[in-house]
């Protein structure tokens, strides 16, 4: 059965795994070391206390994850949030990115979140289809911005509304 829920440190090793092929092998992320479980366990603890992170289970296994943080640290972005979403190989074009992602948006926007910003390493068809089809709307892009893998990369960046509420806008919680 699939399921989305809650992420919690417990489930550190499991997003570290679908994570760290991601790290070695490509220029998706810009990080160049895979985190530790300990490391990926405080992300995860973080984003739960100020955003949300999120796993899909399939027979109980964790088989992907998204989550959010704060896209901005100065006070006046608060109201917006960058996103993240991982799927193991195993999972790629079965709709797990695609439910992820709207069980995280329901989340952040329950939370008093408005906005979503994603940044997608080019070239990244498969990542780039799922934003657009998601509502994202191309906002820039960064040139030549991160060297990894002995290559310059750009990046994409869109948004998408997470939700409408009224002005002046209330604390997300």
């Amino acid at each position: 059965m699939v399921q989305v829920r809650d992420a919690s440190a417990a489930d550190a090793e499991a997003c570290v795994a679908i994570y760290a092929p991601y790290v070695a092998g490509t220029a998706i992320t810009f990080e160049l070391d895979p985190p530790t479980a300990d490391e990926m366990a405080e992300r995860i603890t973080k984003a739960q206390s100020t955003h949300a992170w999120l796993v899909l289970e399939d027979d109980d296994q964790v088989v992907g994850y998204a989550y959010g943080g704060p896209m901005k640290p100065r006070p006046a972005y608060r109201w917006s949030c960058e996103v993240s979403v991982y799927v193991a190989p195993s999972h790629h074009r079965t709709g797990a990115g695609r439910t992820l992602y709207n069980a995280l948006f329901d989340r952040l926007s329950e939370r008093g979140f408005r906005t979503a910003v994603a940044g997608v390493t080019l070239p990244n068809p498969a990542s780039e289809a799922l934003h657009k089809s998601l509502g994202f709307d191309p906002i820039g892009t960064y040139r030549n911005i991160g060297w990894k893998l002995d290559a310059w990369h750009d990046v994409a960046w869109s948004q998408r509304p997470l939700a409408k509420l009224p002005d002046p806008p209330e604390e997300p919680v």
